[in-house]
């Protein structure tokens, strides 16, 4: 294979922040992910990261939105939010109790993914789950 061939694929989806947009974004990596194994896992990551794009940053804001971003790859699934900040803190799975009614959602994409990754930056921030595929040589995932 060429140094410059590459079999990962890519897709990019920018959404105005309306909690309506969540719909769209599920629907968007179920078409694309049609008849994948790991497509219901993707779909409910998408969800989670765009609400929490929409309710905790200035993505929620009037003229806010966020942006998707979906790679597939012979051995991985790479799901990107990328918000356009505005708060003090980055996104973190953290500990709830059991009555906490906010505050799961991360946690719940780190249980499902097999690596979240959070990249922050002046301008937001970018939470990557990723959904390996297949195991890697010696039987451990990428």
């Amino acid at each position: 294979m060429h140094e410059y061939t590459s079999t990962a694929r890519v897709w990019g989806l920018t959404c105005p922040g309306f909690p309506e947009e969540v719909s769209r974004a599920r629907r968007w990596t179920r078409d694309i992910l049609r008849g994948s194994p790991l497509a219901e896992d993707a779909e409910l990551i998408v969800s989670e990261l765009s609400a929490n794009a929409i309710l905790h940053t200035a993505s929620g804001l009037e003229s806010g939105r966020f942006h998707l971003a979906l790679a597939v790859s012979p051995r991985v699934i790479a799901l990107s939010v990328t918000d356009e900040g505005g708060t003090a803190t980055a996104p973190k799975a953290e500990d709830q109790t059991e009555s906490a009614e906010h505050g799961r959602g991360l946690g719940m994409v780190s249980v499902i993914a097999h690596r979240v990754v959070v990249h922050n930056s002046d301008s937001g921030h970018t939470v990557t789950a990723e959904l390996f595929t297949q195991p890697g040589p010696g039987g451990h995932p990428c």
